[in-house]
């Protein structure tokens, strides 16, 4: 078992040693270092602070080297420990690649060969990656999997309390710490905790669309940016509304949502819905002023979460964290639009990182409210289809996301703080879903639910610094 452990481990490692490859030669400061050592394997001439091209393509070799050298002992390692033959088809898979990859690299680099060769070495890559991911996701599965798991086809809602509709009974206030309290609840509704992380995708968008590399960036102005992410702030508190109305009778069966403002009556549900009309309005309009591309965005936006996910997959289908993420893809499109009028593909390809990421990072919160989503007659993952396989797919899309990561790259100009913070942030996100598999814990679980939000953060953070101060 410990060997085992162990190996899960050192395949953990070597597919970060590959992503680290694969995003660093997406972006444009290896492209640029490829110019600079048209010799292979090594350089040629000195490495000076003026040229730091050199040290760069250096560096991206030696790395090479010593990530081949890791492949092989985790090939080695697996064929004699894994269990399964689709795992040890994979490291084989990935083993019988990486040759092909380093000669491409090596033919790119000394013929200066443009076109399709360099998107083929780049693809290369991915599928290697894309072959250890899957072969730790099936290596964890076997190795703390579970046959035990309890699973539900149609997971039927614990009776709703009889609570003869009345407003739960509340202490005397005063007019004051009355009014303190209205303000505060008419707040929950509109679920602030999401807001600076949809605001920093917007924002994401933006900083993509005024790059010159890609676009005129002349729609990057202080107006379009606050229209912007004012009229996203209200769309997201319009969307958390409406949302907050259509269950308001579910969060009564749920403990973590129980004590939400329409569930308690402390908000009237005519009142929740005229308040979040009012803002879904408001929304639309400073949209509207920024152009009618970012209007009807945010328009789907709206209508998405709160009718499509909230009423049709939410409830009915075990799909709902991943086609909902479609809700989370929408403001990097609304930030691109509202800079360059169009929808671009880099603007499309930073939507589809949001868009695998949302079930990576969602399925550790199902996970750690399974028994809550139950309750409350939730197809989630971990209710139908139990928490090994759920634990799985965060492998899977997590894999996903750091592959749509080098696709971004690829297709921007980022450079190496972008790729820095997607292998670094990676790795930690990484290593706390291996965590999540062995200790199958709910303080697990919220572990690797904060590791996705910090991977996430850092990386749109890191994008807006690369794409206007870099």
């Amino acid at each position: 078992m410990a060997e085992r452990r162990a190996f899960s481990g050192l395949l953990a490692a070597t597919a970060v040693g590959v992503y680290l490859l694969v995003i660093a030669g997406a972006t444009a400061a290896i492209t640029d270092a490829v110019t600079a050592c048209t010799t292979w394997p090594l350089c040629q001439g000195p490495v000076t602070l003026e040229n730091p091209d050199l040290l760069i393509a250096r560096g991206h070799r030696l790395t090479a080297a010593a990530v081949g050298v890791l492949t092989l002992v985790t090939v080695g390692v697996g064929l004699r420990t894994a269990t399964r033959r689709r795992v040890k088809a994979a490291l084989v898979t990935g083993l019988a690649l990486y040759p092909v990859q380093v000669a491409l690299g090596a033919f790119v680099a000394t013929t200066g060969a443009a076109g399709q060769l360099p998107s083929a070495h780049l693809a290369t890559g991915m599928a290697i990656f894309t072959s250890f991911v899957l072969a730790l996701a099936w290596h964890l599965e076997a190795e703390t999997g579970s046959d035990d798991d309890e699973r539900v086809a149609n997971p039927e809602p614990d009776p709703m309390p009889d609570d003869g509709g009345e407003p739960t009974p509340t202490p005397t206030l005063s007019g004051r710490d009355r009014f303190v309290a209205t303000v505060g609840a008419y707040f929950r509704l509109m679920k602030p905790r999401l807001m600076w992380l949809l605001c920093l995708v917007a924002g994401a968008g933006m900083a993509l669309a005024a790059d010159p590399a890609l676009t005129s960036g002349s729609g990057l102005t202080v107006r379009t940016v606050v229209l912007t992410l004012g009229g996203g702030v209200l769309a997201i508190g319009a969307s958390g509304t409406f949302n907050h109305v259509l269950e308001r009778d579910i969060d009564k069966r749920m403990d973590r949502t129980s004590d939400r403002p329409i569930a308690t009556h402390q908000i009237p549900v005519r009142n929740a819905l005229t308040f979040g009309v009012g803002l879904a309005l408001a929304a639309l309009a400073l949209f509207w002023q920024v152009n009618v591309l970012a209007a009807a965005l945010g328009l789907s936006a709206i209508l998405f979460y709160s009718v499509v996910y909230t009423l049709v997959l939410k409830p009915n289908t075990v799909q709902n964290t991943v086609i909902g993420g479609a809700a989370g893809a929408l403001p990097a499109l609304i930030g691109w639009a509202a800079v360059d009028g169009t929808i671009g593909l880099p603007g499309l390809a930073l939507a589809g990182v949001i868009f695998l990421w949302t079930p990576a990072h969602f399925y550790n919160l199902a996970l750690a409210y399974k028994d809550d989503y139950e309750a409350g007659g939730f197809p989630m993952m971990p209710v139908v289809r139990g928490e090994t396989e759920t634990r799985k797919h965060i492998v899977y899309y997590l894999g996903a996301t750091l592959v749509a990561s080098g696709v971004l790259a690829s297709l921007t100009s980022l450079g190496w703080l972008y790729a820095l913070t997607s292998a670094a942030l990676g790795a930690v996100f990484l290593w706390a879903v291996v965590e999540l598999h062995r200790k199958q814990t709910e303080a697990a679980a919220f572990r690797a639910f904060h590791a996705s939000n910090a991977y996430l953060g850092m990386l749109l953070l890191a994008i807006v610094i690369d794409a206007l101060v870099l």
